[in-house]
């Protein structure tokens, strides 16, 4: 196939991926030749009779499976944002057979015996800080993978890779389905009461789009604590709501518990075949945490003072609550939302629905996170009507440095739709690399709920913080400036990955750039000054709840994969499983549901945090300690922001994460800092 457009690098700006002439057809071919090429690309490496060298082993390497990667990175993003039969399909084709390829690859003794000819000898090389952690990180990877492994470890290894890699896919299609088929409908404007008319409008229109003409529809994101709960006045919709989020993916017209637990105990197996107890022991080693005791210290410090302030988050609740509605009130999980609201409007005076007006989508992106950005590293961005995105919606800018030169594109993919995974991600379509002379191109996805034709898109708070939050992981990106494209951007541990995002979080509240941003859609009126003010007074209240959901979330993660091998949860029931690991954290809460069941835990069970959701609370540590490092001393933002990108965000993965922190910091991270933001300091 000639035409196919993946089978040459594109001669678009940045080598922006030509949406406009791939069809679905293209990518099977595409994916069959990349791996081929990728494999005929080693062998040659091997074939070589000169001894090993850096440049013929490790930079050859780094050169190997680039129409593999093109094909992947445009595919993988399309799987996630926009998918269809046709590209579910490719994906549970093509799932084992890449994971048979990356085993082809990462197990090739022959290759393995020229990366250890040189890791033995690396301090007699003569090579510099980059190339030395290339060399050490490609034998730790290579080790960690099974290489050492004789043929009967090495059989059973890949037959697990391609069974977990077959399970993850359909544990993340089943997820879509499952969200899809809970959607709450609605035959009663009344039913809506609470949310104002620009949601109302939007789920008439969600509901028309679901084939239900004339109704009302709601559509679950992939959290349990479904946003909308907050402003539902009707209790048995909001009691509907929450049934239909904590009950997707189980019960007999739902498989993703059943695959959870085999995933699990696929796991548990290879990491005993690995020769580690358990797959968090295996997980956590290639992390800055290093060890589990590490990550259950820092949990241990965080879960008894996080309940206790849940507690009395829950009495104020249900006070209120029996003050409205009578004595024998129950505060229940679909409640929570709602009377948190009702308290937070009472003791603030912040209607989070009066903040809509003056967060409308456009102006927070260009006057909020784009001219943070600005202000904070001196980038600029400008649209690009005339490339081409991978669905209409899709809206590409090019970056530009402070000294004009372009550093990439950055393509927005904002609105919810059934086609699209719930959550918010960020994902590189093109890997800067200065050996491979490619600048980054990123995309950052959201769920926003889309607004009728010729209506503004109104946001929540929240949305403002996922959209600074994402954009955080879209300059990691951007920002890239190392040489091999193994350390390419977010290319670093994932107990380190959400860092930078968070850190991007702190300027969605600074005073100059909420001012600049925070307008009303219709007369251009600032935020009144008061209701700012109240805002920020109010940012600490309900931590207490939104850290023990993260924390269920967490502890039931970490459960899942600190089984050992030899007990393997083969034939468990999820649910029961699932309670019992709550229990024993001390997060058993009916009130307060983790943030992520196991039937939806998409992170886990078909993306890359597994024994790894414990990255964001661990990422916190950095960021609330980093925050304070950008609010102290007397350098200006803008200074602060330079050694900040230099430092660390363009480093990638060329350097130790840590010692990239340190460079920023001076020292090592205080949880400290963290403690104090989420009040959990006494």
């Amino acid at each position: 196939m000639t035409s196919n457009p993946f089978f040459e690098p594109s001669d678009l700006p940045y080598q922006l991926p030509p949406f406009a002439e791939i069809r679905e057809e293209h990518y099977l071919p595409a994916f069959e030749r990349g791996m081929a090429e990728h494999l005929a690309e080693i062998d040659a490496i091997t074939a070589v009779d000169a001894a090993p060298t850096f440049a013929n082993t490790m930079v050859a390497l780094e050169r190997t499976g680039t129409l593999l990667t093109r094909v992947a990175n445009a595919f993988y993003n399309i799987a996630s944002s926009d998918s269809t039969d046709g590209t579910q399909a490719i994906e549970a084709e093509i799932a084992p057979k890449l994971a048979a390829h990356d085993d082809a690859h990462r197990l090739n003794r022959a290759l393995f015996a020229r990366v250890e000819a040189l890791y033995e000898r690396r301090d007699e090389l003569g090579l510099d800080a980059e190339e030395l952690r290339l060399l050490e990180e490609q034998y730790k990877q290579s080790v960690r993978a099974g290489v050492r492994l004789d043929d009967a470890g090495q059989h059973r290894l890949r037959e697990l890779n391609a069974e977990l890699a077959a399970a993850a896919t359909e544990f993340g299609q089943n997820n879509l389905a499952a969200a899809n088929a809970a959607a709450l409908v609605l035959d009663k404007e009344d039913q809506l009461a609470g949310l104002g008319p620009a949601a109302v409008a939007a789920a008439a229109e969600n509901a028309r789009s679901l084939g239900h003409p004339g109704m009302w529809a709601l559509s679950l994101q992939n959290v349990s604590n479904q946003p909308v709960l907050a402003e539902l006045v009707d209790r048995d919709v909001r009691r509907r709501m929450m049934s239909a989020s904590l009950g997707r993916g189980f019960g007999p017209d739902g498989r993703n518990g059943e695959l959870a637990v085999r995933i699990a105990a696929l796991r548990a197996e290879r990491a005993a075949l690995l020769g580690y107890p358990d797959h968090a022991t295996y997980a956590v080693e290639d992390q800055t945490a290093k060890t589990t005791a590490a990550v259950e210290e820092m949990l241990g410090k965080l879960v008894a003072p996080a309940v206790a302030n849940a507690e009395r988050e829950a009495a104020e609740l249900t006070a209120a609550m029996r003050a409205a509605k009578g004595a024998d009130a129950e505060l229940r999980s679909w409640d929570w939302l709602f009377w948190s609201e009702k308290v937070r409007a009472e003791r603030f005076s912040v209607d989070t629905e009066a903040l809509r007006p003056y967060l409308e989508l456009d102006r927070v992106l260009r006057d909020g996170v784009f001219f943070a950005a600005e202000q904070v590293y001196g980038i600029t961005l400008r649209e690009r009507t005339d490339l081409v995105g991978y669905h209409p919606e899709v809206r590409i800018f090019e970056v530009f440095d402070g000294d004009g030169a372009g550093l990439g594109l950055f393509l927005g993919d904002f609105f919810a739709r059934p086609s699209k995974r719930g959550g918010a991600w960020m994902n590189e379509l093109v890997y800067q690399s200065g050996l491979m002379d490619t600048k980054a191109v990123v995309v950052n996805n959201l769920n926003i709920v889309k607004p009728p034709e010729g209506e503004p898109a109104l946001l929540t708070w929240d949305n403002v913080r996922t959209l600074f939050h994402e954009f955080g992981h879209a300059l990691h990106g951007l920002f890239s400036a190392v040489r091999y494209p193994s350390f390419s951007g977010t290319s670093v541990p994932r107990d380190f990955v959400e860092f930078p995002s968070q850190v991007n979080e702190m300027w969605m509240s600074r005073p100059e750039i909420l001012a600049n941003y925070a307008k009303h859609w219709e007369t251009g009126a600032p935020m009144p000054a008061d209701l700012v003010a109240r805002l920020a007074e109010s940012g600490r209240f309900g931590y207490g709840f939104r850290t023990v959901e993260s924390l269920g979330a967490t502890l039931l993660d970490w459960a899942w994969h600190r089984v050992p091998g030899a007990d393997a949860p083969i034939g468990t029931d999820a649910e029961e499983f699932e309670e019992a690991a709550l229990r024993k954290a001390g997060l058993a809460n009916d009130v307060i549901p983790p943030r992520y069941r196991t039937a939806y835990f998409a992170h886990i069970f078909s993306g890359g945090y597994a024994a790894g959701y414990y990255s964001y609370l661990w990422s916190e540590v950095l960021d609330a300690d980093t925050v304070e490092w950008f609010e102290e001393g007397e350098a200006s933002i803008r200074e602060k922001g330079e050694t900040f990108r230099r430092q660390l965000l363009a480093r990638g993965g060329a350097v130790d994460p840590m010692a990239a922190f340190a460079a920023v910091r001076g020292r090592a991270p205080r949880i400290e800092p963290l403690l104090a933001r989420r009040g959990l300091t006494g």
